[in-house]
Order: C-alpha cells, then sequence, then structure tokens
C-alpha cells in the first residue's frame, strides 16, 4: 500500500468538505478548491479527517493514490493557510510593481514585462525588488512564480536576474586578462 496514500488528512475547524461522487471540493478563509479523483480512488471522511483508498488493485490505481491524498492535502492546506513564493530581483535598475491589477518587471529590455494576475492570486510587491506570489492553489502559485523567473532568470556572471529568496546560483569567472 501507498505510503504517502494512507496517511489520514487532519482537517482544521474552519474548512468544509463536500463530497461527492468522483469530486472534492473544500472551502475555506482562503478560497475553494476541487479536484476531480481519478476512477479507481475513493476519498472518505471520518469525523474530522479524509482518507483517501484505492476500490481496485491495479497498477494505474496504485500510482494515483498516493498522488491524491497529496492534491487533497495540498488543497486543504490551501484553503485553511494558503501558499507564498518569494521572489527577489538582483541587477541595477531592475524592480517591480502592481498596477492596475497587473505586474509590471523591469528587468532590463526597453518595454517593461507585463503579466496579468490571474483570479485567486494576489501578487504583492514591499519593496521595488522582492515579489511575493500568495494563493490557494499550490500549483497556480508555483507556475506564476515560474514564469516570472523566467523573464530574467539569473545570470551565473553577475548574479542579475529574477530567483526565488534562498536560491543559490552558481557562479562563474569571468575571462582572465592577459
Amino acid at each position: 500500500m501507498s505510503r504517502v496514500g494512507r496517511l489520514p488528512i487532519t482537517l482544521p475547524s474552519q474548512v468544509k468538505v463536500n463530497l461527492q461522487q468522483g469530486r472534492v471540493d473544500v472551502e475555506g478563509p482562503k478560497g475553494k478548491l476541487s479536484h476531480q479523483v481519478p476512477a479507481g480512488i475513493a476519498v472518505e471522511k471520518a469525523d474530522d479527517k479524509l482518507v483517501v483508498k484505492r476500490e481496485v488493485e491495479t497498477e494505474k490505481a496504485k500510482a494515483l493514490h498516493g498522488l491524491t491524498r497529496s492534491l487533497v492535502y495540498n488543497m486543504v492546506k490551501g484553503v485553511s493557510d494558503g501558499y507564498v513564493k518569494e521572489l527577489e530581483i538582483q541587477g541595477v535598475g531592475f524592480r517591480a510593481q502592481v498596477s492596475a491589477g497587473k505586474l509590471e518587471l523591469y528587468v532590463g529590455f526597453t518595454h517593461p514585462v507585463v503579466f496579468a494576475i490571474p483570479p485567486g492570486i494576489t501578487i504583492e510587491v514591499p519593496k521595488p525588488t522582492q515579489v511575493f506570489v500568495k494563493g490557494a492553489d499550490k500549483a497556480l502559485v508555483g507556475l506564476l512564480a515560474a514564469k516570472i523567473r523566467g523573464v530574467a532568470p539569473p545570470e551565473p556572471y553577475k548574479g542579475k536576474g529574477i530567483r526565488y529568496v534562498g536560491e543559490v546560483v552558481r557562479r562563474k569567472a569571468g575571462k582572465a586578462v592577459a
């Protein structure tokens, strides 16, 4: 049996779960999320816990057992606590700002790079060189943070670019002077 899949999911008091046939809906203070449960997997509610079980013992069901449990757990954690990805911008003149529901990045191009903020996600810019991506959906928060980082990933010679907070960028030596 899946080691991850057999762990129960404890529900916080402010989280409501609605189980329908083949669907899990989770609602909490940070938002509302839903997930389509694959065939062969069942989610059951007992007291203040959710348990993910396999209905059949096929290879596909075994592969999806732990995955489904992790996805449901991420939904419960997201609607109760939320997820945050922190990015930092390094480089002379590099900065970010939020205006009119859009994130504008000034990272050395002739024009600002503009990102539309999707529903369910909030972007905060406490300093011009810091960007916080917040939301209830872990996958959406991570995807948007990766797209923002992809605009100007940190380069290995001077370290300029957008990076995650705490990310270590290996630096290379420049040209040797003869």
